[in-house]
């Protein structure tokens, strides 16, 4: 048996990949525990787990919409990445001394994690949710690179008292990528990338949804733009609702933000959506490309209406296109005429259907979970070999 600390940012789509690989290291007799965000943490991974408790800064802003290239990405680093570090870092360093984990797991954004193992000398593991992140984005900007570097410098010194050398994002021990081939495409990888595919495990229940709505069968289509684009998705799900009051199809629209008024009848808003049991029951998936949402419908084979708003999400929407498996729209032009317009091809053209199967088939092939904890496995068992002086 051995010890597996997660540490993870406060963000649901970085979570919840984490959480089907811990069930799995649970299930075969091993220990985990995370750092990170209680509240968060004990919502998606259970109200059993063992949960070390890390500040978050009380002012950590949310991106604004309309920031575009180089201030988004200052913005990601100086104002998010960072700060964020700063915070966890007592948490992490707690959770390290008490659980002694014989594996470290830590988030591309949860950089204590990384930076605090390397510098106690622990094996740890990067666990990348999203593959915009799997080769250096920074490879082409050197001035940039060498901005990132001095913040991850300035970091490893405040936190990690100047310990360690590895990039936080890269760890050499390993890299566990939630994605295959089939949706990544040809994109040249470092050696230490473990290809495992989507993670899904069972998640506690957060929400009631009232399942005979969907009765009589009919096309029906899931509409959500994640957790944390309320404020950006007000006038894309107006818009998305306006759409289907044309369209013989039904909507299922996720509204965290209760943005929405009166909709047709063909139309269901919800607050919550238990998305995964959703899945298996609809046709099409209409999202602003993030990464976990993208791979949770490939993995139940259905075709996809892309519509990127930032961060990762324009990488990861080309690569839907790219492998045949939706259309892309752009999120600031998308009005009624638009979506409709895309749904229906989707759901009436097979050919995206078929797209979607064939990552479908390679994302179970990869080994999900069972795949990311054998490779955990193999790591503990060097470490638990070669333990530490």
């Amino acid at each position: 048996m051995a010890r597996f600390l997660f540490v993870v940012p406060p963000l649901v789509g970085h979570v919840n990949p984490a959480v089907g690989v811990a069930a799995e290291l649970t299930a075969r007799g091993h220990e985990v525990a995370w750092a990170g965000h209680g509240e968060l943490l004990w919502q998606l991974a259970g109200p059993e787990a063992v949960v070390f408790s890390c500040a978050v800064p009380p002012d950590l802003p949310v991106r604004p919409a309309e920031l575009k290239g180089p201030a988004a990405l200052r913005f990601l680093w100086q104002d998010f990445l960072v700060p964020l570090a700063d915070a966890m870092a007592p948490g992490v360093t707690a959770a390290l001394a008490a659980f002694e984990p014989h594996v470290v797991v830590a988030d591309q954004q949860a950089l204590a994690g990384g930076l605090l193992a390397d510098a106690a000398g622990l094996p740890w593991v990067t666990s990348a949710t999203t593959s915009a992140e799997l080769v250096d984005p920074l490879a082409g900007m050197p001035k940039v690179g060498e901005w990132v570097g001095s913040l991850l410098d300035g970091l490893r010194s405040r936190i990690a008292g100047g310990r360690g050398v590895a990039d936080p994002r890269f760890s050499p021990h390993g890299v566990l990528a939630f994605t295959t081939r089939e949706l990544l495409g040809p994109a040249a990888l470092p050696p230490s990338v473990r290809l495992v595919g989507p993670a899904l495990g069972a998640r506690p229940s957060t929400t009631d949804f009232p399942w005979e709505w969907l009765a009589p069968l009919r096309p029906t289509v899931l509409v959500s733009l994640g957790t944390a684009n309320t404020s950006a998705g007000a006038g894309f799900l107006a818009a998305t609702a306006e759409a289907f009051a044309g369209l013989s199809a039904r909507a299922v629209i996720a509204d965290p933000g209760g943005v929405l008024g009166d909709v047709p009848p063909n139309v269901l808003v919800r607050p919550q959506v238990p998305q995964l049991p959703l899945l298996s029951r609809v046709d099409a998936v209409l999202c602003h490309a993030g990464h976990n949402t993208v791979c949770e419908t490939l993995w139940h084979g259905l075709p996809l209406v892309v519509a990127p708003i930032r961060d990762d999400q324009p990488i990861v929407a080309a690569q839907v296109v790219a492998a045949g498996a939706g259309l892309r729209l752009r999120f600031g032009r998308a009005d009624a005429p638009r979506i409709a317009a895309a749904v229906e091809e989707i759901l009436t053209e097979p050919s995206y259907r078929r797209a979607a199967e064939v990552v479908k088939a390679s994302f179970r092939a990869a080994g999900g979970s069972t795949a990311a904890a054998g490779h955990l496995e193999q790591l503990a068992l060097e470490s638990l070999a070669h333990p530490r002086m």
